[in-house]
């Protein structure tokens, strides 16, 4: 339940639920798993609250998960909102296993807006949580509605309590990256601060979860209930720390992606007819010290792009008798890039068209060179490491 930039290209993902303030929301498959598990543990609680209810318990139990996603989507919109305001670009939500995503796709310009966008979604999970209180005070608490409105207000706190939680990649994680850059003037500095903090977190949920639950529950604990406290304190545990190092892994392609072009990034190439034999296509791409083969017809225009991947697989001795084109992608669409592209608008581009390789042309509409994706690929994969 927090936001997050995303690093690259992204899939859909998900049933596509809506579009609230023009932003796709998005339920994953592992939403109905989730969902499954609390209507069984939902259910099996209301049997000792409620015996009257029978098997029908089930279906309150299965209206409380729904419910409380639908607190989670509100949480994540408070998120939305915050960065429509502030003009950062959100590019969907997501409902997934054990809560919700914000896709932010840009950082926030000071340490003030990056703690508003943060601090808002556990605040309006805490409005949530009284909201729910005080509506619990107008019914009978052993009935339905009651236990409806219990199990709510206190998800909704647990939520906002969680969430505060000083570490990457919860909100609490982005209000401590926020001190941090505040102080210190360096959001990179808090960046760091707060991916360790979630590092920590996430082995204090790993060891602490079950034993809190161990401690509670006492000597009616049975097997069953250990693991399963187990398995759900190793998969929060996983998925705070694989979000802290995503984080990281965010920041530092926030510092790269200025410094990348399209200018510096294009492979020369040289231009053939597409029933040229592929052996003589790579011979004479070797001898004019060319890193891409483009496909023209009889006019000279630029048609097709030979594909890296597809001459590797071509043994060496069949290539003079394979023509260049059938080792080519036709330039569709979104396959022709401008030379002057740099920093993120490059990665806006090649979202719209997934390719291996695009045709960068200047301004004149002449081909520059070859934008293969895997040397954008590997720029990218040494600035995340650190290499």
């Amino acid at each position: 339940m927090s936001d997050q930039r995303p690093d690259g290209p992204q899939p859909r993902g998900g049933i596509l639920m809506g579009r609230p303030f023009g932003v796709p929301v998005y339920v994953t498959p592992s939403w109905f798993v989730v969902a499954g598990l609390i209507t069984w543990l939902f259910g099996g609680r209301l049997a000792d609250v409620l015996p009257e209810l029978g098997y029908t318990r089930y279906l309150v139990a299965l209206s409380f998960a729904v419910a409380f996603y639908g607190s989670v989507l509100v949480h994540e919109l408070a998120h939305t909102l915050v960065g429509l305001h502030y003009k950062l670009g959100v590019r969907r939500i997501q409902l997934q296993f054990l809560g919700g995503i914000s896709e932010i796709e840009k950082e926030a310009e000071t340490p003030g807006r990056e703690f508003w966008l943060a601090f808002v979604g556990p605040l309006l999970s805490l409005v949530l949580g009284g909201g729910f209180w005080l509506a619990m005070r107008a019914v009978e608490l052993e009935s339905v509605p009651g236990v409806l409105l219990a199990g709510l207000m206190v998800s909704n706190l647990v939520v906002a309590a969680f969430n505060l939680l000083p570490g990457l990649p919860l909100d609490g994680g982005r209000l401590l990256r926020a001190a941090v850059w505040k102080l210190t003037g360096s959001p990179m500095r808090g960046t760091v601060a707060a991916v360790w903090a979630g590092r920590a977190l996430a082995v204090a949920v790993l060891v602490g979860l079950p034993m809190i639950s161990a401690s509670r529950s006492g000597v009616d604990r049975t097997t069953g209930e250990a693991m399963l406290d187990g398995v759900l304190a190793a998969i929060l545990a996983f998925i705070i720390w694989n979000g802290a190092g995503n984080s990281l892994r965010n920041a530092r392609l926030k510092q790269v992606l200025p410094e990348l072009s399209v200018r510096a990034l294009a492979r020369r190439s040289i231009d053939v007819p597409a029933d040229t034999p592929l052996g003589e296509a790579l011979r004479r791409a070797h001898e004019a010290q060319a890193g891409a083969i483009v496909v023209v017809d009889g006019g000279g225009a630029a048609i097709a792009v030979v594909k890296e991947t597809a001459v590797s697989a071509v043994p060496e001795h069949r290539r003079p008798w394979i023509a260049v084109s059938a080792v080519a992608r036709d330039l569709e669409p979104g396959l022709r890039i401008p030379v002057d592209l740099a920093g993120e608008q490059i990665l806006d581009v090649l979202r719209r068209a997934p390719a291996t390789e695009y045709l960068v042309v200047r301004p004149d509409g002449s081909a520059y060179g070859v934008l293969a994706l895997a040397d954008l690929e590997r720029r990218l994969t040494a600035a995340l490491t650190g290499r």
